[in-house]
């Protein structure tokens, strides 16, 4: 490095600092850091420190500046964190953009003196949309206010102004649009759309104004503001068979030994917060969908416990299956109150294709009151044991007969093609 200096002829005070910090960083990459902090340097410190003040944090050992990764391994969310990702009501304001204004404007060049008008029409405003998309299950991205894009304003030699850009919102399927409490539209189909709000119409320019009578229009009108309104989002879950039951019955549990969901599990009243759903895979590829709706209590359709807010993600599930606690003393009336509170808050719900599981057979208490149960039902009761996964096969087998019905009746009924997963 010294030898490098020696050869500039110019004195210190004319060589810029910049390139004593260039020429002394290519020797820091031929030489080890610690050469320059030798005492036999003739270079002084002060000069040293002056000069390396860019560089003195440089390192030529590549371990000490590697970042330590190790097998990182994604942690299952909280049934307290998972309640401020899933969301199944939303309540927006959508406004529309506002169409823009027409220009006033006469042509001029030379020689023309009465170049007549040209000013031209805004473009109109962008409308906002709600389509709807299989790969979103909730309406946490849902913001509370959508505010559309303006049109651009006219402009001279007959220029329109630019039209605004419409606005998607993304809902899952299964979302129900409401206004003051009447439904507007169900969006169950992917990629299905619904015009929400209309964008404003474009003000005219004084081009559009221009006739026999009138040669010279000096009238040019502003645009139009885009529709506003106030809608409520609501999302049904879409799921081919329903887990219902009374709170800690194991319907997460039972959802988790048949499917790949992983809804959380405690001993404790209420422990599911929001409905999971579960995807049961068969061997010829087939999906059946399986939500676990959360514990319903005696008076829900009165919006006790969690009451209705619930309760209508039952409506769509074709294939109800009714898990019992057989550690109760009477299992078989809590069938009859489930039925009822499914009746009271929609007729003939309770009256679907379903099943009844008798869940927590591994207990003792459990195995005698397994006979009183059938002879107080009619339907076809399959035990088993959520904890251990005994008897789950059977259950996986009827719900297939099950869905296989249902994709029968659907189609025979022509009321349109089945949902699938």
């Amino acid at each position: 490095m010294l030898a490098t200096l020696s050869r500039v002829k110019s004195p210190r005070w004319l060589f810029p600092d910049i390139l004593l910090r260039h020429i002394l960083a290519q020797e820091v990459r031929r030489k080890p850091l610690s050469l320059l902090s030798h005492s036999s340097s003739p270079v002084s410190d002060a000069w040293r420190r002056k000069v390396s003040g860019g560089i003195r944090d440089v390192s030529t050992s590549g371990t000490l500046c590697a970042k330590v990764r190790g097998q990182s391994k994604k942690r299952e969310l909280s049934e307290k964190k998972l309640t401020r990702h899933f969301v199944d009501h939303r309540r927006v304001k959508l406004m529309a953009g506002s169409g823009g204004k027409g220009v006033c404007s006469f042509h001029s060049e030379p020689r023309k003196e009465w170049g007549g008008p040209d000013g031209g029409n805004g473009g109109d405003g962008g409308s906002i949309i709600i389509k709807t998309n299989r790969y979103i299950k909730s309406l946490a991205q849902v913001v509370p206010v959508y505010k559309g894009e303006n049109g651009q304003s006219g402009g001279s030699k007959n220029c329109y102004g630019r039209n605004g850009s419409t606005t998607y919102i993304e809902v899952p399927l299964g979302t129900v649009v409401k206004e003051q409490g009447k439904t507007v539209v169900d969006l169950s189909e992917h990629g299905q759309e619904y015009l929400a709000v209309y964008g404003g119409a474009g003000g005219k320019g004084n081009r559009f104004f221009l006739s026999n009578e009138n040669r010279a229009p000096m009238t040019a009108t502003p645009g139009t503001e885009g529709q506003e309104r106030s809608l409520h989002l609501e999302l049904r879950t879409m799921a081919h068979a329903g887990l219902v039951g009374f709170p800690n019955a194991g319907k997460s549990s039972l959802l988790r030994a048949i499917s790949n969901a992983r809804p959380a599990v405690a001993a404790y009243p209420f422990t599911t917060l929001n409905p999971h759903v579960g995807i049961v895979m068969y061997r010829d590829h087939e999906q059946v969908a399986v939500a676990d709706i959360p514990g319903i209590i005696q008076g829900a359709h009165l919006n006790r416990g969690l009451g209705i807010a619930f309760l209508r993600h039952i409506e769509r599930c074709r294939v109800l299956l009714f898990v019992l606690d057989m550690s109760t003393t009477e299992p078989w009336t809590q069938f009859k109150h489930l039925c009822y509170e499914l009746d009271q808050y929609e007729p003939g719900l309770s009256q679907r294709p379903q099943a009844i599981i008798a869940n927590k057979m591994d207990l003792p208490e459990a195995r005698d009151k397994l006979e009183t149960l059938k002879s107080h039902v009619t339907q076809k009761v399959i035990p088993v044991s959520a904890l251990t996964g005994r008897n789950t096969e059977e259950l996986i087998l009827h719900l297939r007969e099950l869905y296989d019905g249902y994709l029968q009746g659907e189609g025979n009924s022509g009321e349109g093609k089945p949902t699938r997963w």
